[in-house]
């Protein structure tokens, strides 16, 4: 556990707000929610990003994903919902336990999470076989 926030939580030694809750995962509400009902999944058990956390935590998170999606639908009047994750520093991750957050959207609510890129990519054929070889 250590010094990670969300294992601390998990730990109930730190306060949260949480909406839901399973044998596996958290729904916490985000300290700094950029809208309404803007919260946090998280698995009860420690992985640091993506690139870590196993494939049955990664379903249950994926799981409690939909069911707070609908909770906050049906209990917020949400009309649409962005599911956002970040894994590693360079991909802005600022707390490393593997966490997905859920941000409900509302008619008009002038929130761009999709940034506008000057990115090029001159061949998708060139990307795609490095991928795949």
């Amino acid at each position: 556990m250590g010094k990670c926030a969300f294992c601390q939580i998990v730990a109930s030694k730190r306060e949260a707000y949480k909406i839901y809750e399973d044998e596996n995962t958290i729904c916490l509400l985000d300290k700094h929610p950029i809208s309404k009902g803007h919260c946090l999944i998280i698995p009860k058990k420690h992985f640091e990003n993506l690139f870590d956390i196993d494939i049955e935590n990664l379903k249950c998170v994926t799981l409690a994903t939909k069911n707070c999606s609908t909770l906050l639908k049906k209990k917020l009047n949400a009309r649409g919902i962005n599911v956002l994750h970040a894994s590693g520093k360079e991909a802005q991750q600022s707390v490393f336990h593997f966490h997905l957050h859920l941000v409900p959207r509302y008619k008009n609510d002038k929130l761009n999470i999709w940034p506008k890129s000057n990115y090029k990519e001159k061949s998708l054929k060139v990307v795609c076989e490095k991928v795949k070889n």
